[in-house]
This record gives C-alpha cells, structure tokens and sequence, in this order.
C-alpha cells in the first residue's frame, strides 16, 4: 500500500571531511553493515528440525515478475526442509489486547496465517490447563515439546503450570515469553548467557522481538516467531532478500549516486530518516515506514530514487504475496458487476461529498491505521485512466502532526472487483494487487482488500481497509454481512485497527481539472 523503503541493511551514516572519488571536498560515507539476518513472523510453540543458519547470500531469493501475472501468481515461498512443528502454550482463559479476544483464538488463527509463509509450517496451540490431563491431547504436547526449536509461552501464571514448564523445556533450544510469570525466562539458540561475541546481537533480537509485540497485532506476533526463526534456526525465504550484499551495495551507492547521497547527508530529515531508518530491524516494516512517513523530503525521495529504484544497490527483488486468496464480489444489487461499475463503487461519495469513502479500520499495521485517512477515487481526462489518492495524517517521530499525500495509478484487472495500483512513494515503486471483497448496496460501508510489493526495497504485504461515507462503523444489520465479507479475507473481526477520526481539520482534498467521476452509478442513487 503506503511504500516501505528499506534502508536499514546498510545504515550507519558517519560524516568526514575529506577529499572523495570526484576530487571534491564531500563528505566521507562509512556503512557499517548490520550483523542482524533475521526474520519475521511469530507465534507459539515451535518444533523445528534444526538445520544450520546459512549465512550465505549467493542463495538469495529472486523471482521476476510482470503485472499481468500478478492476479494469477505472486510469490512461492516454501523450501524443501524438514516439516517444523510450533506449540504455543498459552494461559487458560487468558485475554489479549485486542480487542479483548481470547489468547487461544488469536494463536490459533497465527497458526493458520503462518501457513501463508510456508505451507510446511504446522504450529500447535496448547492451553495450560491440558497440563493436568491424561488423555491423547497431553500425549501430543511431550511429543512436541521434544521436538521443539522454539516455544512460545504467552500469558501463563499459573504457578504449577509454570513449574511444569521449567520442567519439561529444558532440552527447547529457544523460548520467548510474553505477559507470564517472572519465573519463565528468555532463552535463544540453546542458550540464556550469551558469548561476548554473540550478546549484541542476542540483545537487539530480543529488543526487537519485544517492542515488535508491544504493538499488539497479528502481523507483530508472527513477526516475532519468525525473527527468532531467522536468526537461530534457518533463513526464512521471504526475508533472504533483506541481507546486505557488503561493498558491492557501497560500489553500487558511490557509483552512482555519489550527488544524491550527499545532497541527501546534507539535508536534516533525509539525514534523520536514515538515523532513523539504522535503529529499525530491516524487516520491521511498521518501524521503517513510521521512519519515512515522519521525515520524507525531496532530498529522500531523490536519495532512494537513485540507490533503490533505478539502480537497485540492495539486490532486492520482493513479490507480491499469493495468500491469502480473496474472492472479489461477482454482484452489485443483484445484477453481475462490469469493470465500469467496479470503478463506480470505488469513486462511491465524491460528488455528493468531497471524497470517495473513509476509513473506518485497517488490518495492516504499517500502512492502515494512520488517523484521518480519506480515499479519493476518480477518472482522469485521459480515456481510460482511473486514479487513487489516499490523504491521511501522520504523527511524526518528533510530534508534529502533518498530512500527506500519494497518487496511485489503478488499471483494471482480469476480472471485474480486481485492480493493479501502482505508486511512487518516497523514491520507490509500490505495486499492489487490490479486491473490492463488498460494497453495501446502500453504500453505507465498502471493504477492500490489498496484496502488495515494494520490490527494490524488498517489502511484501496484505492488508485491507473497512470504509464508510463518514469513518464511522455501519450499523447492526450490516454485521453478518460484514463478518462474511471479513471471512473471505480470512480476517477476524479483531484483526483490524480502528483509525482515529475524531479531529481531521483542513484536510488537503481537491481533484485535478478535467477528473471525471461515475459511470453507470450516480450519487443521486446512494443514500445520504
């Protein structure tokens, strides 16, 4: 969706004095290449047949795309290994932040998105109070628990359950816990005191692993499983493409764009999005876009135009995902939908309002849940052109609030409901694959579905937006529906973030001259 440009592989910026590669007096640019190759996704108890961590980045990951085939295909991510087993315990009747749902529920539905990753992943939720059982059930828990790489312990406090944990969980080479008893510690690659050498690096997974879960969403909590299993027992496939490539990034950056990377050192929030974007694991992509979102200039936009987009220095080559599969609606008001209608349902409101729809709730922790969000949809003058421009508020890193502004050009897929976006954002390419999943007949509410790719900053991403005339929820009687609509997505209902639309002074709407709006749907035929 919003682009997420990654920086951070290469990161730390140290300015110098002296003459460079041109002759002139330009500053010195020294990377120091981040040890970190780890991973993201998380979730539960996890039993993995060890294989050793390749370091190596002559494997990396590539795959060519084009538009066309990005209704059909998107990126495979499975690898031929051992089937790895997760178990998750979690505390019985424990509840979760979101959305106060149940810890077991929110785990479960973590285990079937893991899927999404790598079909070969199979993770088993366990509550603490299966401990006192003799049945099959427990059976299987010993079973995993021998096996296990990883064990994930979230919310047990019980103490018989903890000592039964401390027991049974010697021989778990990795255990993360989250809101448990003091008693249950970290432990990583087989080991809780880590080597001098090994410390740092421990300590920033750890750091990073943590802050991760603080957000509290289910692309966190997978992202957390997936570090650990990056780091300490192989290369997740999707994030091979996230390990610097040494002084071959450093040639290809001085090379290159030796006056964009000065102009861009120069420039006080190009030089604070790099600061920033160093601090960020280069897979978290909530961290590295909040970086860009709150110091984007002309100067980074120039910056990552030349290093990631035309040059491609990082060797990044990011797919958009296939999973989930999400069905597009087939009927609008009991009559089949047309590609004119489908573009309709988009435009929606403006002309009656001066946007399309607003967003009520995203399910994308990065790029949906920014206050204020208002989608534009319209024709433009030349024939067949159809344009989305979301405007949006950002509370910047240093508490500034500010509004901003992309443009995507949207082409029409295969099948009426589906739509290629494409957006220059932040000097990077974004393309994504977007689903009309429903539209209320009235159009009081409208979900929306993404899959997408910055494929020179190496990020993939799903999500979806729920929408509505005024940012407001629909009422009761669109609730099944709603859930439905929600299912097709393999979305629950607590998955998504309510966004913040209770002050969103001036924001900055407007078409450009010659935008045209409905085709077959006037606003006249939409309630107010």
């Amino acid at each position: 969706m919003i682009l997420n440009l990654h920086l951070a592989p290469f990161a730390t910026v140290i300015l110098n004095r002296r003459p460079t590669f041109t002759g002139f007096q330009t500053p010195f640019i020294q990377l120091r290449l981040s040890p970190l190759q780890f991973s993201w996704e998380r979730a539960g108890i996890i039993s993995f047949s060890p294989a050793p961590l390749n370091t190596s980045t002559t494997d990396n990951f590539k795959a060519t795309s084009t538009e066309d085939e990005e209704d059909e295909e998107a990126v495979k991510t499975t690898e031929p290994s051992a089937t790895p087993v997760r178990i998750v315990l979690v505390g019985e009747n424990s509840v979760s932040p979101l959305k106060s749902s149940p810890w077991l529920d929110v785990m479960l539905h973590t285990a079937k998105r893991l899927k999404w990753v790598d079909e070969a992943y199979d993770m088993l939720v366990f509550s603490d109070g299966l401990l006192k059982s003799t049945d099959k059930t427990m059976e299987n828990l010993h079973q995993g628990l021998r096996n296990a790489d990883i064990l994930l312990i979230v919310a047990v406090t019980n103490q018989e359950s903890v000592e039964w944990v401390q027991a049974n969980s010697v021989n778990v080479p990795s255990i993360l816990c989250f809101e448990s008893s003091p008693m249950l510690r970290y432990k990583l690659g087989g080991s809780s005191n880590f080597p001098i050498k090994k410390k740092t690096e421990s300590t920033k997974i750890v750091q990073t692993v943590s802050e991760a879960w603080d957000r509290h969403n289910l692309d966190d909590i997978r992202f957390c499983l997936l570090v650990v299993i990056n780091a300490y027992i192989r290369p997740v496939p999707i994030l091979k493409n996230l390990r610097a490539k040494g002084f071959s990034t450093l040639n290809c950056m001085v090379k290159n764009c030796g006056p964009q990377i000065l102009n861009c050192l120069l420039d006080p929030n190009c030089r604070k999005a790099l600061q920033c974007l160093n601090k960020c694991s280069p897979v978290d992509q909530v961290c590295n876009y909040r970086c860009i979102a709150s110091y984007e200039s002309p100067c980074l936009e120039e910056f990552s135009l030349c290093v990631l987009q035309k040059n491609n220095c990082l060797e990044l080559d990011a797919k958009i995902p296939e999973k989930p599969s999400v069905p597009p609606m087939i009927k609008f008001r009991g009559d089949n939908l047309s590609h004119e209608t489908a573009e309709d349902l988009f435009v929606a409101w403006l002309g009656k309002l001066d946007w399309s729809w607003r967003v009520i709730a995203g399910q994308n922790p990065a790029y949906d849940q920014f206050p204020c969000q208002y989608q534009l949809f319209y024709r433009g003058k030349a024939r067949g052109s159809f344009w989305f421009e979301p405007i949006f508020q950002v509370r910047t890193l240093e508490g500034d609030l500010v509004w901003r502004r992309r443009k995507y050009r949207v082409r029409r897929g295969k099948v009426p409901a589906t739509f290629h976006f494409s957006v220059l954002d932040n000097g990077v390419v974004s393309n994504e694959f977007w689903t009309i999943v429903d539209v209320s007949d009235d159009f009081s509410w409208g979900l929306f579905h993404y899959h997408g790719a910055a494929r020179v900053a190496g990020q993939s991403y799903t999500g979806a937006v729920l929408v509505s005339p005024d940012g407001m929820y629909p009422d009761e009687t669109q609730r099944q529906r709603l859930f439905s609509a929600l299912d097709r997505c393999d979305i629950k209902e607590w998955e998504l973030s309510n966004v913040d639309n209770l002050s969103c002074p001036n924001p900055p709407l407007g078409l450009p001259e010659g935008s045209r709006l409905h085709s077959k749907i006037e606003p006249e035929d939409m309630k107010a």
